[in-house]
């Protein structure tokens, strides 16, 4: 992690604005004040951190994915503030861009759920024909349980009308793994 001054006195310079600002005045439920007030508490909470931490400190993973999450957050909040579109501020993996047609999801949308889910290891589909598949590889077992746990998901948690309907999600996925 590099120590950068020039940020450091822009957040500081931040601050001063966020105090010296006037409040909007309108009548209600004060959601403006509160969220200006947290977001000076976790300004000053980061000013902390960034004295506490050198160029060179090694930091606990959680710790890390703590610091982490936390910008993400305020960079999503930030990013909605100026006026991105929902689209744009959805991950990939739930819109019909990361979804393959057959089922399951595409190459785009394996990558974009798993920078929104650090740490997972989630991959497309065993799309192999379980006859040319090795019994007992990684890949025939990925396929095993992936068929037996959507199974044991479709006959608890669908409908009897999405279970049958040919052209539902789960359905594709199944036909997408070979699993009838």
């Amino acid at each position: 992690m590099r120590f950068n001054s020039s940020k450091y006195r822009a957040l500081n310079e931040s601050i001063s604005r966020l105090d010296e600002a006037p409040s909007s005045g309108v009548e209600g439920d004060y959601e403006g004040e509160m969220a200006r007030g947290e977001l000076k508490s976790v300004i000053a909470n980061a000013q902390e951190l960034l004295k506490m931490l050198g160029e060179d400190d090694e930091i606990e993973a959680w710790v890390q994915s703590k610091i982490t999450k936390a910008a993400d957050y305020i960079s999503s909040v930030r990013n909605y503030m100026v006026g991105n579109t929902v689209n744009e501020a959805v991950a990939a993996w739930q819109r019909k861009e990361g979804k393959n047609p057959e089922g399951g999801l595409n190459k785009a949308g394996v990558e974009s759920y798993r920078r929104a889910n650090p740490g997972s290891k989630l991959q497309t589909a065993v799309t192999t024909k379980p006859s040319k598949l090795k019994p007992g590889s990684k890949s025939a077992k990925r396929r095993k349980s992936f068929c037996s746990r959507m199974q044991g998901m479709k006959s608890k948690l669908t409908s009897a009308k999405t279970a049958n309907d040919p052209d539902s999600r789960i359905n594709k996925s199944l036909r997408k793994w070979n699993c009838r």
